[in-house]
């Protein structure tokens, strides 16, 4: 007798609360924080994300012989906040056409636009399977992967997943020894820039680098002003709640720097990054007092040094921002993959795709003749 194929079973979690840590953590190896057990979970139990907020937790699991080989963070989203890939024109377009483009599945870190691995595990084909299949049994109008790593995409493409590009600037350790060794890499009018700048930002302040159980109650609390400042600003609401903060430092607290500027001992303004395997994640800035050049100082220049300091990669800034092309962030290619089930749809974004993409090239070639490097 011919042995079984043993049964490969697709299932939806109602959060990653539900899954033990160790059997998604399994999956997700140590190189990437924001797809730990331990980030979503903070996001969930801090009220981030849920029902209430438009981001409702729906974790696709694989298991094959009663074994988890397979998982995604998936969420159902209605509405197109805290994504980073902006689909409001789409939503708008099928809305016009008499359809309802929410709710729909996202395939995400919330508010996080930092690329990474989105398919977990031994069964990415499986996981994409179970993602359609919830797509078309619910009749939802898409289902949404974004920024989704590099070695993804031909996965995502194999099942018919459109492919959109974005833009962003992360600095690449080419191996410096220090700060003052990477700007022995710019042209001499940029690396005087750089230090004027860096003097002006400094001048009679304090900084502090700190991680793990060095960051204290009273530290949260000083970011937490700062990240409300800058969200009300930028989104108006907040995204994250004030527990999160505690959480992060409670779970992930190794894996957090926060970079801090004092003014006679007191915070008034700061920088959240989160460390991965390789690289510093920048996520949160924010400022009590308006200071000329501090963003550059904390989110830009310190996190280049600290990650020179402790043999990183590369240093990642977060979405959008051109200015960082000038402090020697270099504009690299992110992706997103859309699954549209309505072939008219499908077939109307492709094309808007495909010019976006000539655009994306044209601005990617520009850019490139921008950094301050030493042309030698």
């Amino acid at each position: 007798m011919a042995d079984r194929e043993p049964d490969i079973v697709a299932r939806l979690a109602p959060g990653i609360a539900s899954i033990p840590a160790a059997k998604w953590d399994a999956l997700v190896g140590t190189a990437d924080p924001f797809v730990s057990h331990a980030f979503l979970q903070a996001l969930e139990e801090s009220g981030s994300v849920g029902e209430r907020t438009g981001w409702s937790p729906l974790p696709i699991l694989i298991e094959e012989a009663g074994r988890t080989v397979a998982a995604a963070p998936v969420y159902l989203k209605s509405h197109s906040q805290g994504e980073y890939v902006f689909d409001h024109g789409w939503a708008d377009a099928w809305q016009r056409a008499g359809g309802d483009y929410y709710p729909k599945l996202q395939i995400a870190v919330p508010f996080t636009p930092v690329p990474g691995r989105r398919l977990l595990g031994d069964r990415p084909e499986a996981l994409l399977a179970a993602a359609e299949a919830v797509v078309e049994q619910n009749q939802l109008s898409s289902a949404h992967a974004t920024f989704i790593a590099d070695r993804e995409q031909a996965l995502f493409e194999a099942r018919g997943w459109l492919i959109r590009e974005g833009l962003q600037y992360h600095w690449l350790n080419r191996g410096y020894r220090s700060f003052d060794d990477f700007l022995g890499a710019l042209s001499s009018r940029k690396r005087k820039a750089i230090r004027r700048e860096r003097a002006a930002a400094r001048d009679g302040l304090e900084f502090q680098a700190l991680t793990g159980a060095d960051i204290g109650a009273e530290h949260w609390d000083a970011m937490w002003r700062f990240y409300q400042d800058t969200g009300s600003r930028k989104w108006g609401r907040p995204y994250l709640t004030r527990r999160f903060f505690d959480l992060l430092g409670e779970q992930l607290g190794d894996r957090v720097l926060l970079l801090l500027a004092l003014r006679g001992g007191t915070p008034i303004a700061g920088a959240l990054n989160l460390i991965g395997s390789d690289t510093l994640y920048g996520r949160y800035w924010g400022a009590a007092e308006e200071v000329r050049f501090l963003h550059f100082e904390l989110s830009y220049y310190q996190a280049i040094k600290w990650a020179i300091d402790h043999r990183l990669t590369s240093v990642q800034a977060g979405a959008q921002g051109e200015h960082k092309l000038a402090r020697g962030y270099e504009p690299v290619i992110t992706r997103s993959a859309h699954f549209i089930p309505d072939a008219g749809f499908r077939n109307a974004v492709a094309r808007f795709l495909e010019e976006e993409r000539t655009v994306i090239a044209f601005e990617l070639e520009a850019m490139r003749a921008e950094l301050p490097y030493r042309q030698d």
